[in-house]
Order: C-alpha cells, then structure tokens, then sequence
C-alpha cells in the first residue's frame, strides 16, 4: 500500500473507533486486528519513505493508533517526536497538534492531570499564536480531563465553550462529538 492509499484508507477507520461510555468516553476499537493492520502499514510507510511531510503525518497517525490500539508509551515517544518536528520546522500549528494528541496520550498512559498541564498550555499557545483552528480540540480535551479528574462543572463549562465553537465551525461530527461529551455529563 502506498501513502495514498494509506490516506484513503484511514477515512474509514471511524468505523471501528467508538467513545467508550465506561471510560470517560475514550477511543476505543472495535476491531483490535484491523487497527494492528493500520498500525503494521503506516510503520512500514513512515520507514520507507523520504518526505518530511509524509512522515510528520504517518507519525501522528501512528500516535493515535497506538493510543487507541492501547499502547499510550509508544503514542507518547513517537508524538513526543513530532514536536520536535514542528518546532525545528517552527510550524505552530503541527506544534499545537502534536501537543493535542500528545496530551491525550499521556491522560491515556493514566496521568490526567499532566494531560491537563499541556491542554491548558495548547490554549495559551492558540491565544498567543491567534490561532482559532484548533482552540476546540484543546478546550474537548481539557474537559474529558477534568472529567476524569472529578471535575464535572469545569468539564461541562469547557464542552459548552467547544459546542459554541464546533457549531461556528459547522462540522456535524465535531458538534455530535461534543453534544455526546456533554449528555455523558447529565447521566
């Protein structure tokens, strides 16, 4: 497969990622084999290829899968890697979604409260940087925080800042995302 491909393929991986309601709406898989096989590509890819932005992406995603797929170390060394990427290329966006992933990787690894730490630092960073793409993801994921940390007003005043931006933006899966943050708050 190539990177492309690898691409077009990770459209569909939504269809075996779900919030799981027993843990604080974290990504879980349904389908642990399909989600080594995206794992398995993406490592052979990310070691094959020469492109500094194909492997800045197949870095992020591997990030990602290997959070969900339950290995929070690895996501935390590899995306740990893609901020020093983003800082040498003095790309303040990849830094702020580097450290976005990174944070929930690192709430993974059971450290909510250092996840914490870097999604209120990724906030001060948008600020500075009058960066507004991103200011949702961070305020979703300092709310799922709090959440695990007790904090259930914080967390639900931060899911209701991320539905006003989310229902700006206009994303209907961003604002499903969110709107479920919140209901899992009501139950």
């Amino acid at each position: 497969m190539n990177f492309s491909e690898f691409k077009n393929c990770l459209l569909t991986i939504s269809e075996i990622i779900y919030f799981d309601h027993n843990e604080y709406l974290r990504e879980k898989t349904s389908n642990p084999f399909r989600l080594k096989e995206m794992i398995d590509i993406a490592e052979n890819l990310l070691v094959n290829t020469k492109s500094e932005d194909e492997k800045y992406f197949l870095m992020g995603t591997l990030g990602n899968l290997y959070r969900i797929y339950g290995e929070p170390q690895k996501a935390i060394n590899i995306l740990s890697e893609c901020i020093i990427i983003a800082c040498d290329q003095n790309d303040s966006n990849r830094e702020i979604v580097s450290l976005i992933r990174l944070g929930e990787a690192i709430k993974f690894n059971g450290n909510p409260m250092e996840a914490l730490e870097i999604f209120n630092d990724v906030l001060d960073k948008c600020k500075a940087n009058n960066n507004l793409l991103y200011v949702d993801f961070a305020m979703q994921h300092r709310g799922k925080c709090l959440l695990e940390l007790g904090e259930i007003a914080e967390a639900e005043k931060c899911f209701k800042e991320t539905l006003k931006l989310r229902e700006f933006k206009g994303d209907v899966s961003l604002i499903k995302s969110t709107r479920q943050a919140l209901n899992f708050i009501k139950k």
